[in-house]
């Protein structure tokens, strides 16, 4: 692709602000990969994550940030890579509405119980591994 690699054709920035799931692949201690479909946004070059701290995706990225993400559709396939950053608290206020009003009303930041902590994952494009056409 022949573009900065944080920034993406108009149509592919287009479908990342409507489309819902965003497949999230995390490197697991041994190596081998863990491959979640998930809730984002994009904003600023960044895919940002909503996850519980003990799910396996939040363990995987804290002990290696590598990551990919893809978006759902084969035909017109989006790759990116990057390194993933946990935040535990005093999530970004933009990032928190954009969840909002994506998801109809969802609370990225709320906490779902006293056990369980709810991270954000901040994963800035290193690079576009595809966007849009399949090779």
């Amino acid at each position: 692709m022949s573009r900065t690699p944080s920034i993406p054709p108009a149509d592919i920035q287009e479908r990342l602000s409507r489309e819902l799931n965003v497949w999230l692949c995390t490197v697991r201690r041994d190596g081998s990969p863990h491959l979640t479909p998930v809730w984002f946004v994009y904003l600023s070059a960044t895919f940002w994550v909503g996850c519980e701290s003990r799910s396996v995706k939040a363990r995987n990225v804290v002990a290696d940030p590598r990551v990919s993400v893809a978006l759902e559709n084969g035909n017109a396939p989006v790759v990116a890579e990057g390194a993933a950053r946990v935040h535990r608290s005093g999530f970004p206020s933009p990032v928190v509405e954009a969840f909002a009003r994506k998801y109809d009303g969802w609370d990225v930041g709320r906490q779902v119980g006293p056990d369980s902590e709810r991270v954000l994952l901040e994963i800035p494009v290193r690079r576009w591994l595809l966007a849009g056409t399949a090779q």
